[in-house]
């Protein structure tokens, strides 16, 4: 008879084994190891209690939950959590469920665990990380799914949606990771210099090049090179970039010896390539040559529910040692209502601001110093410029918001908290305060 056990211990993932009941019935080293947890002490818990540090089913916290699908509607499926660790530290998880039957006919359920960030966390900038909405768990998948293929990458977003720490993840979870990460902002290097940059140059090879130079390609041989804004690379140079990527082969400005570079191309823009394909400001075979693989990136306007998490984030870094600084409720709800067509950097931007207009270390939606503009009319209407933002306008203005938000998920408190930054019992006095959700 086999030890269940020593079964699922020959499982390189986090895998356990839990009963109708939410119960965990077993679970491997890898899995206890996760959570901080021994094998003996976990057995009996509930699998929410260990990974979601909650009382509740993740189902009852607006999730897709692998343990309701199968027991309710007798699916396996593959789900993307947020889980936390013995230290309360995140990890984006993706979850494959199983159905196992018991000797007694009993239906358990199976899940195996791929952390989506297994390794590369310490060399990412940990603000790639600070999301749990279902557009960011679905795009660091991606990422990550990506990262263990050889063909190159073309990142799209928005500005300022984090295009550099993508290609950052992708490089930390690729068989190049123990190489250079190299990068270039293709729109900032002068016309008659790229050629230089990218490929190096010998002594003399023109004036003022007084010794040689090593180019990207070169300093990123056996690692990455990023290549960011790249449809603003010239249209002359296109065909040389085009023969190294195809050949992995080129030479310096002014030398006469191929060099050859073994180099995983990330690359990424703002601008619909195929649109400056047929404006024939790009080339359509290179194209093809660094869309290999494509990912967008969520803006941030489509990641509401990350704000709070991502907000106290950035502020943390901002303030320091030097004390510290939270957003109010009411600034909490303008930010998510605000569209941020700067994306992130505008938000790192509006909270430098707010910082320094704070007072007693509590942001207000009136230090946030938003446009009424760009905001809903259901929250701008009969409102003053936020700058001037009177103290009655506040408690109306978060009461719409949280109204707002109630009939967006459905009265589901949990998920309003969520978005709201707060606990629920905070919630429940301002549902209190403000006579709703009755």
């Amino acid at each position: 008879m086999i030890d269940i056990q020593n079964l699922i211990d020959t499982h390189e993932q986090p895998f356990v084994i839990i009963d109708r009941h939410y119960r965990i019935v077993a679970a491997n080293r890898r899995y206890c190891d996760a959570y901080g947890i021994s094998s003996e002490a976990i057995v009996g818990q509930t699998c929410h209690a260990v990974s979601h540090h909650s009382d509740r089913p993740c189902h009852e916290n607006g999730e897709q939950c692998p343990h309701l699908a199968l027991f309710k509607q007798g699916e396996a499926v593959e789900v993307l959590h947020t889980h936390y660790h013995a230290d309360s530290q995140p990890e984006r998880t993706r979850i494959q469920g199983h159905r196992l039957l018991g000797k007694d006919g009993e239906t358990y359920l199976g899940e195996q665990m791929f952390p989506l960030e297994a390794e590369a966390g310490s060399v990412c900038d940990a603000m790639q990380m600070i999301g749990r909405s279902p557009a960011f768990l679905s795009c660091v998948d991606n990422l990550a799914r990506v990262a263990e293929s050889e063909a190159s990458v073309l990142l799209f977003g928005e500005s300022g949606v984090g295009k550099e720490l993508a290609a950052r993840f992708i490089h930390a979870r690729s068989s190049h990771k123990n190489g250079s990460f190299i990068v270039i902002n293709c729109a900032a290097v002068p016309e008659n210099l790229f050629e230089s940059e990218l490929f190096g140059h010998e002594r003399g090879a023109f004036s003022g090049s007084s010794g040689l130079k090593k180019g990207l390609f070169e300093l990123a041989d056996e690692g990455t090179l990023f290549l960011d804004e790249i449809g603003e690379i010239p249209l002359n140079l296109q065909a040389k970039l085009l023969r190294v990527l195809e050949t992995g082969e080129y030479r310096r400005v002014g030398g006469t010896q191929t060099l050859s570079a073994n180099v995983r191309l990330v690359s990424a823009t703002n601008r619909r390539l195929l649109d400056e394909v047929d404006a024939k400001r790009f080339r359509l075979d290179l194209y093809y040559r660094v869309a290999g693989i494509d990912v967008t990136l969520p803006p941030l306007r489509e990641r509401a529910e990350d704000l709070p998490d991502l907000a106290a984030y950035i502020l943390k870094r901002l303030v320091g040692t030097q004390g510290s600084c939270r957003l109010a409720p009411e600034a909490v709800a303008m930010l998510q209502a605000y569209d941020f067509p700067g994306n992130v950097r505008e938000l790192r931007n509006l909270l430098q601001k707010a910082v320094l207009n704070c007072r007693g270390g509590v942001i207000s939606a009136a230090d946030l110093q938003l446009p009424v503009a760009a905001l809903p009319a259901s929250l701008a209407t009969g409102a003053a410029p936020m700058q001037a933002a009177s103290a009655q306008s506040l408690p109306a203005l978060e009461r719409a918001h949280i109204q707002g938000l109630l009939d967006a998920h459905q009265g589901h408190r949990a998920r309003v908290a969520a978005a709201l930054g707060i606990t629920e019992r905070t919630l429940y006095r301002k549902l209190k305060q403000y006579g709703l959700g009755r």
